[in-house]
Parts: structure tokens; sequence; C-alpha cells
């Protein structure tokens, strides 16, 4: 059996034992030469963000004959423009702010002399020399692992095993196929991004200039983080929602904290119940950047600001158009491809909607949950299910996390939900919290702000959710991840040792608070 994956064949310092360009031509000469049964390739892969690269491994590891189609982006939106160089951004930033903090550093006995400077090349150098590193190793592992790398983009054409390369027009054949595109910024209408003085995610990660003023539009993960890297390299911020609250997908509790910690203490201010109806991109250095506002609701003017730069951050959208699925008979719905729990293509996401045999779609195109290690758990599961083996992704234990500096995470419905959740299912809501203030190591650090709270079943002690905001959070969540996956319960993990003196004792502290203990 064979698999395929598409991608784009990039040379990386990691990878210079051997060369994958050579690999890739030599192994099509070899398909060209001797196809095995009735297909070309066990699986098709089309798409090589994580979550393709994810089940390109996995299929390999059960022994399928694996093609990869890249649409020349190996690693995707996460490695190239998301989560990957946006973090080598708020690395580098954070020590800037960690550095000016004079008040900080004096607490923990350091004195910085003469001003902080930072070289905004040098930092956004930092965060494309980790993309294409980490891009580099992905790729290796592909071709290490024997699969295949298509440059091109697969589409799907009428015959139920075929994947069209857009590259060269070459058909190939699969067994299954497993759609895997990814997704890509949404820009709202009235808004003109020319990725200078208006952009998307994509723009602001080249980090051509600091602004002096920035407008974010949208206070989800995304525009948090990039508020944390523009006011630490001392940009002011100024986020235009359209929801009622700041940070509205946030547990509210969690939300207030972050407000304070994120943004009061900040050059950060911000409009809420308001659409960015227009935003006219400006000439940097020369002509500011132009900010209608209009009321959510009432849709009438409000306020009209001239802002340096404004970045576009509200949401993402499947990347699906032109890949044929009109060919399957597949009808989507805001372009996410509808999908069971086993990663199975159904016709639409209306009631009574048919499974498509032997076609599969994971990550941001199915909608389920738009991260990037969701994707990739999505992509060994539908291997999983190929190979025989049912399987399905429990997404309720999935963590998530926002890398501002403090870190928010978590895993499982907001208190808001699980309140609604437990009255209509019968059940009793627990509710147990550690602080950051009364943890040794955190004090250590100067980092005491911050608080876990774990959310629990009272009548089967089972964890429901947790959301934490302090330091390391997102390292913290994953004990509480594998709780939820494993219906482990609060009295379990109440007695299980944390050590001492770290940052994991915080949960320790909340766990035992579920039963009524105290933690050291």
């Amino acid at each position: 059996m064979r698999i395929l994956v598409t991608s784009v064949i990039a040379l990386a310092s990691s990878a210079a034992a051997f060369s994958p360009i050579t690999t890739f031509r030599s192994s099509v000469t070899a398909l060209e030469a001797s196809k095995c049964g009735q297909y070309d390739f066990d699986v098709a892969i089309i798409g090589c963000g994580v979550g393709g690269h994810g089940a390109a491994l996995h299929a390999r590891a059960q022994g399928l004959e694996t093609a990869v189609f890249s649409g020349a982006d190996i690693g995707g939106t996460c490695v190239n423009r998301g989560c990957v160089p946006s973090k080598a951004l708020l690395a580098a930033s954070g020590r800037v702010r960690e550095m000016k903090n004079d008040e900080h550093l004096k607490s923990l006995g350091i004195t910085v002399d003469g001003e902080v400077k930072y070289d905004r090349q040098g930092i956004a150098d930092h965060a494309t020399n980790l993309a294409n590193r980490v891009k580099g190793n992905l790729e290796a592992s592909l071709v290490g692992l024997g699969v295949q790398v298509i440059e091109g983009r697969g589409s799907l054409t009428g015959n139920a095993h075929e994947v069209k390369d857009e590259a060269t027009g070459k058909i190939y054949t699969f067994k299954d196929i497993i759609l895997a595109p990814g997704s890509v910024p949404f820009v709202p209408p009235g808004i003109t991004v020319d990725e200078k003085t208006v952009f998307t995610s994509d723009g602001a990660l080249k980090l051509p200039y600091v602004p002096e003023w920035v407008a974010i539009v949208g206070s989800g993960y995304i525009g948090l983080e990039f508020s944390d890297v523009y006011t630490a390299l001392g940009s002011e911020v100024t986020f235009i929602e359209a929801m009622d609250n700041i940070m509205p997908t946030f547990d509210r509790e969690i939300a207030k904290m972050a407000e304070r910690l994120l943004i009061r203490d900040r050059p950060i201010d911000y409009r809420t119940s308001v659409f960015a109806a227009e935003v006219i991109p400006g000439i940097p250095g020369e002509k500011p950047v132009t900010i209608k506002m209009i009321d959510a609701k009432t849709k009438e003017h409000v306020e009209t600001i001239e802002v340096d730069a404004a970045m576009i951050a509200t949401g993402r959208v499947p990347n699906t158009k032109n890949m044929g699925l009109e060919n399957r008979g597949i009808t989507v719905n805001r372009g996410f491809v509808a999908v069971n729990e086993k990663m199975e293509v159904l016709t639409s996401h209306d009631e009574g909607a048919t499974v498509i045999p032997n076609l599969y779609c994971i990550g941001d195109a199915n909608g389920k949950m738009m991260l990037a290690h969701a994707a990739s758990a999505q992509g060994i599961s539908a291997v999983e299910n190929i190979v025989g083996r049912e399987h399905v992704v429990n997404h309720e234990a999935i963590p998530a996390a926002c890398f501002t500096h403090p870190e928010i995470a978590m895993v499982g419905p907001t208190e808001e939900q699980c309140i609604e959740r437990a009255k209509a299912e019968g059940w009793t809501l627990g509710k147990s919290q550690g602080n950051f203030r009364a943890n040794s190591k955190a004090l250590a650090e100067g980092e005491g702000q911050g608080i876990a709270k774990v959310l629990f079943n009272k009548d089967t002690g089972k964890v429901v959710a947790v959301h934490i905001i302090g330091l390391h959070a997102a390292d913290l969540i994953q004990e509480c991840a594998n709780a939820v996956a494993a219906g482990t319960t609060v009295q379990e993990l109440s007695m299980m040792v944390h050590t001492h003196p770290t940052l994991s004792e915080v949960m320790d502290e909340a766990f035992k608070g579920a039963v009524g203990m105290s933690s050291h």
C-alpha cells in the first residue's frame, strides 16, 4: 500500500545530508516503473500542514504507501505563518518587556544600566529562521520515512479514487484520500488589506516595522498575542471588538483577569460592540490608516480613527476553494466540509447527509476545532479508521493556549458553558482554584499573578474543564487535558504527588481543594 503527500520541496540546513529533490525525482521514476496493485498509492493527503504531516507519519507507521500534495507549503499555516513564527516573536519581545521592567528586575536584585534596545530586523529574522528550520525538519521526516511529497496542490476529480496534481495536470489514484487543506485569514467586507499598513497575521509575522499606534480588529487568540508583541516593542494598541466583551470566547473569569494583567497595565485601549465597517490602507510613515466604525447592532456610524497600522485578526476560514469538492457531490457550509466522528466526509451539513466512502477531512477545513494539534490528532484518527481500527477524537480533552505574558490555557468548556451543561444533564458542578500567589516557584520568579480553576462533576469526581492564567499556563494545562482524556477524578488527582517547588503545585492546590484537602 502507498500513501501520497503533495508538498513543496524545501532545502533546509538540517537536511543537508541528502537531496530531497533528487529523492523525489528518483522515487517518482520508481512509481512510474512499478505501480503496485489497483492504485498508485494507498493514501493521498491533500495538504501538508501539521495535520497532513501527522497523518502522513502515522500512515507510514501502519505500512501504507503514502503521498502528500503540499501545494508548495510544507508545514502549512502553523509552521510558516502561525504558531511557530509567532512564538519566536513572542519570545524575543517578551525578553524586551522583561528587561525594560525596572521594578520587576529591582525586586530580583538586578539593575540594567542604559537603555534596553532591540534590532527589529533581528527579531523578524529569528521568526523567519525558526519557521524555515522547522519546515526543513518536517520535510526531512517525510522523505526519510518514504512519503512521496508532490509539489502541486491536489484536487478531487469525478472519480472516487483520483487526485489531480494542479501543478502538472497528472492524475494519481489512491484507495483512500484525506483532505487537509487548512485555512486562511478571514477578512470581513469593507476592509482592504495591502499587507503593508493593513495586514493579517501573515503580514504581521514579517514585522516590517513597529507602528507607533496599531489597531487590532478582533480580540481572540491571535489579536491578543500580537498586542503582547507590539506593546513590548513600544507600540500603542487599540482593540476593535464586535462582541459586547473583550476576549469574548474566553472563560469570563479568566477574561476579566486577563484584561487586568494584559490590557489595563499596558498602552492598550479598546472599543466593543462595534464593527470596523471600512478600513482604508495608508502609506507607512506618510499617510495613516483610516478606520470607520459602526455600532454592531444599529449599524450607525460611531467613530472614525486614524492609526499607523491595522491588523485584521477576525478569525480564519477553510482553504477549500478550487479543490474539486463539487466533483464529489460535497456541499460546504461557509467553506467547511462536514464530517462524522471518524473524520469521514459527509455530502453536506444537512440532516440525513450520507458518508462518502474512502474520503476523510481533517483540521481547520472541517471546523471541529481550529488548532494545529487538533488537526494532527484528527489525522492520526483518520488513519486509524482507514486501517480498520475504529477511533474517535475526544475534542473536549484537547487543550488550547494563548502565549501572552502571562499565558492563558484551557481545556474543556468555559464555566458558563459548564453551568448550562450541568443543568441540562442533571449533575452538580464543582469548582476549585489554585493560586500563583501562593506558589513558591512563581514567587521566586516574581510572577505571582494568576489562577488555575478546576471545574468538575461532583457526582462522579471527573474533571470537566480547567482554565489557567499565569506563568507557563500552556505547560500546566497538559496534566489537566490528560486527566479529562483519561476520566481521572479529582479524588485521584488530589493524591498524586507534585514536584516541589514547581508551578505544578498550583494544580495540586486546586485538585486538593476540590476534595476538601489543603496543599502545603
